[in-house]
């Protein structure tokens, strides 16, 4: 009961938001919010919001899977999911009792750069859910049974993962374009790396990483800004660990000229493929005409990707393109799928669509459409106290602050059809393309080729996702 309320306000303050992002004038505004630093190093962003009785809790620690060890890759992924399956005072069967008592949320996930934690609970609720957050934060245990389990879980996932190509295509080609960049290892690891995780590595990866310096942690919704400041101070003030050593993450270099990998998936009816480069950072100068021109090329339904390839010629049900920006660079990706005998006729569309990007762009019309989708699409991103929390803490993770929000609506406003021109010649890929194919080789084998003078071959069956070196 007490969790279908959380739902039913969460559905209230969704149109809360909206009624209200849609009364202002003159584009959107992040509210106002307080950032405070811990003696400690701990960082906190607090921003009160009192249209719904709601906190939200993001935690942003950076021990993502670029500090995976070397072959214990899916190490840090482990390690967030286990936070909440068992601490110095509750089991994990009670953590989620006294959880589910409250109607409250807790998520732990990583992206390419961090690891992340979610707690959302009703206003009454608060310290229920601040007590949770912190114990799995600063009281895991993680117990010898949850992690052979945990281990063995994911373990089976990726086996069964390999048997819907598009699950693992992302894998294949972060692998093959990044090589031994940090950016090349799987989030969640492989059939080789999981089984070595061990306990002891588990714990020795959560005491050198979980440590104050290296935590954001932004609070969003109904509470007195001045109270949560001194109680998350008492709560946390006295966490200590020495700051881990920082990642080394230098971008990765622009793959030069065309290379393939094909991945053998023996009894597969459709064809996957990926098609790319390095791309940019979260922080690149260029990103909002970046993520415009994306747009008209692959980044909705009627862009010029799917337009092609689904609308027009019925060979997919899907083509998209996207920038995944971190820290570092990185990838840009085309993908789609299509029948393995119209595999060739796709990737050939695929291409010429890249192609008349680069020689014809777009009209003036194309361009006000995408800037009206994009302003359109973006604020119900940030309607909810969890939302403006999540991007709170990224934002202060990638260095960023309110002007990225504030001017949003501005920079696509100033976007002309040169910047457009510019931004394909510099950031979309036309020569220096990298290939990742799974399908049937002994029937696709002949027709990929053609792509790429380096081509390299996989078995889905191996172990891993490859292990390239350039």
């Amino acid at each position: 009961m007490k969790r279908l309320l959380l739902i039913a306000v969460l559905v209230v303050a969704a149109a809360t938001a909206m009624m209200e992002l849609k009364a202002r004038a003159g584009g959107l505004k992040l509210p106002p919010h307080e950032r405070r630093k811990l003696p400690n190093g701990m960082t906190l962003l607090l921003m009160e919001r009192h249209e719904l009785p709601l906190v939200s809790f993001r935690v942003i620690v950076s021990a993502g899977p670029v500090a995976d060890p070397a072959g214990q890759e899916g190490l840090a992924s482990l390690t967030a999911a286990l936070l909440r399956k068992g601490t110095s005072t509750r089991s994990a069967d009670q953590f989620s009792k006294q959880l589910d008592f409250v109607g409250g949320q807790f998520y732990t996930d990583v992206a390419s750069d961090y690891a992340s934690v979610s707690v959302q609970v009703m206003n009454k609720d608060t310290a229920t859910g601040l007590d949770l957050l912190s114990d799995a934060l600063l009281n895991a245990t993680f117990p010898q049974e949850e992690v052979a389990k945990l281990v063995q879980q994911r373990a089976d996932a990726i086996k069964s993962d390999k048997d819907q190509a598009l699950a693992v295509l992302p894998l294949y080609f972060n692998a093959f374009l990044y090589g031994a960049h940090l950016y090349a290892r799987p989030r969640d690891g492989d059939e080789k790396s999981l089984p070595t995780i061990t306990r002891d590595a588990v714990v020795k990866f959560y005491r050198a990483e979980y440590t104050p310096a290296n935590t954001i942690l932004a609070v969003v919704g109904d509470f007195d800004r001045a109270g949560m400041g001194r109680v998350l101070s008492q709560r946390f003030g006295s966490w200590t660990g020495r700051q881990a050593a920082p990642v080394g993450l230098p971008d990765q270099a622009d793959v030069k000229g065309k290379r393939l990998l094909l991945v053998d998936k023996p009894d597969a009816t459709q064809t996957y493929y990926s098609i790319g480069n390095v791309g940019v950072t979260r922080t690149n100068p260029d990103r909002v005409p970046i993520r415009v021109v994306n747009t008209v090329f692959g980044g909705r339904f009627a862009s010029m990707l799917n337009t092609e390839l689904r609308i027009k010629s019925g060979l997919t049900y899907g083509a998209r393109s996207y920038f995944d920006q971190r820290k570092a660079r990185g990838p840009f990706v085309i993908s789609s799928y299509t029948r393995t005998e119209t595999t060739e006729k796709a990737m050939d569309l695929t291409l010429e669509v890249v192609k008349r990007l680069h020689e014809k762009g777009f009209s003036q019309d194309e361009l006000e459409l995408a800037k009206s989708y994009i302003k359109g699409q973006f604020p119900p991103t940030i309607e909810t106290s969890e939302q403006l929390a999540s991007q709170l803490a990224q934002l202060e993770f990638y260095g960023l602050d309110e002007h990225e929000i504030d001017d949003l609506y501005s920079k696509i406003d100033a976007m002309t059809l040169e910047d457009a021109q510019r931004v394909i010649r510099q950031y979309f890929p036309l020569d220096n393309l990298v290939f990742v194919v799974i399908g049937k080789a002994s029937v696709i084998g002949p027709v990929v080729r053609k792509y790429a003078p380096q081509m390299k071959t996989l078995s889905i069956s191996e172990a891993g996702f490859g292990n390239f070196r350039f």
